[in-house]
């Protein structure tokens, strides 16, 4: 983020503009709109800036646009340049004005045409009306805070009424009605609600890979537990003032033992918290999300499940690999590398027509070749590696069992890799990966 969004609140006070004509005026007018007091000059003089809370310079000479941004630094005064972002200290975003609601949108000076492209996009995607919904929490903000004054259930109360009826009858221009309903809600609140633990998949760490509802559980969240497969990408779409709880595990180097997460997620939610235990690819796909689950369930606690885009499809997909092919393989099995024991267990694996995905399987992987050929497979089946599948930063090793297996060690970089075998691992093109996403 290379400059920090905040909104002035200029009602009563001055802005200068300076410069004449269309660009000033245009530039003048959302001033004008949030309340302020429109200075307008043609040439720039230092007592110009007497009183001023934001100078704008629009369309005057270069040798007075430089003075104003110069004069506005030793000030301390905010100051845009239109179309001169190195003397710019603040910059005018594209804006939806939905009163008492405003959103704006900034590109950092590099794009305004795309800046408004997507202002186009918001608008159409945000009611009209929903600064109707804002002004109802406005209203109730003092009834809610004394009815729940616990931060929790008033956060958690909030969450279900600015979506429900209330919200509705607001946009509909029914404030009166939209007072009473949000009224009756509160009066059947809880003030202690419940804690509840959501096990998310966060799929390869791609933001664009979540679901809708592990997006907006993120949003919702009072605290994120999280492991090391949970991106930044990820983490970022959360609520900026959820608590974040790291338990990140790799083979052999727990950062939490198992018990010791199960215990801290039902602490949690006997604390009333609204818990998102973030995982990595699918919660019930070599996540531990079913011994979470169980945990949970024995200490009743409420508990809801979130898949995700699991490590085998990811990879495959942004690998240009099928895990299914009707010349090559009908069927595909999803397997661990190894056992809770640390021991290699590939028995039964070796059928033809299939596809083997074979999750943490790096460290132990010439044992898995071994154990794979002494039951019958060919060491030169197609193979490949995907480290970080499903994300910018993905890896791909190709060639046989043989090659991959005596390479791959060597080749990854500390990332989660995911191994594929079989004949229709040799069928898929890496160009699948190269194809712009449909619009």
């Amino acid at each position: 983020m290379q400059h920090f969004p905040i909104f002035l609140d200029l009602r009563g006070r001055i802005a200068l503009v300076l410069g004449t004509g269309e660009v000033a005026a245009r530039k003048a007018e959302p001033l004008r709109q949030a309340g302020a007091e429109i200075r307008l000059a043609a040439r720039f003089d230092p007592a110009l800036l007497e009183g001023c809370a934001i100078a704008i310079g629009a369309d005057a000479e270069l040798p007075d646009l430089e003075a104003l941004a110069e004069a506005c630094r030793a000030r301390g005064i905010p100051v845009n340049v239109v179309d001169k972002p190195a003397l710019c200290t603040a910059l005018m975003p594209a804006i939806i004005d939905r009163d008492p609601m405003t959103i704006a949108v900034s590109t950092g000076g590099a794009a305004p045409v795309l800046a408004r492209q997507v202002r186009q996009r918001i608008e159409a995607a945000v009611p009209p009306a929903i600064g109707r919904v804002a002004a109802l929490a406005e209203r109730c903000k003092a009834l809610v805070r004394r009815r729940l004054p616990d931060l929790v259930a008033r956060r958690r109360f909030l969450d279900a009424a600015l979506t429900g009826p209330a919200a509705d009858l607001a946009m509909a221009g029914r404030d009166a009605e939209a007072d009473a309903a949000l009224a009756r809600a509160l009066d059947a609140a809880d003030a202690a609600p419940p804690g509840i633990v959501h096990l998310v998949g966060a799929g390869p760490g791609a933001g664009d890979l979540l679901t809708l509802r592990a997006l907006r559980l993120l949003g919702e969240a009072d605290v994120i537990v999280h492991d090391r497969l949970g991106t930044e990408e990820v983490l970022d779409l959360a609520r900026r003032d959820a608590e974040r709880i790291f338990v990140g595990k790799s083979r052999a180097n727990h950062c939490l033992r198992q018990e010791e997460i199960n215990a801290l997620l039902v602490r949690l939610a006997r604390e009333g918290k609204r818990v998102v235990r973030l995982k990595g690819g699918d919660p019930l796909v070599f996540g531990r999300g079913g011994e979470e689950a169980e945990a949970l369930a024995a200490a009743g606690i409420a508990c809801e499940v979130v898949p995700g885009v699991t490590a085998a499809l990811a990879c495959a997909a942004g690998a240009g690999i099928p895990l299914t092919h009707r010349e090559a393989a009908r069927a595909v099995t999803f397997v661990t590398g190894h056992r809770r024991d640390g021991r290699v267990d590939v028995s039964g694996l070796v059928v033809p027509g299939q596809t083997l995905a074979i999750y943490m399987g790096i460290t132990m992987l010439r044992e898995i070749r071994d154990g794979l050929v002494a039951q019958g497979m060919d060491p030169r089946i197609p193979a490949a590696v995907v480290e970080r599948g499903g994300t910018s930063r993905q890896r791909v090793l190709r060639g046989t069992l043989e090659e991959v297996a005596a390479t791959a060690q060597a080749w990854v970089e500390g990332g989660p890799a995911l191994l594929l075998v079989g004949e229709a691992v040799g069928r898929g093109t890496p160009a699948w990966a190269a194809l712009p996403l449909a619009a």
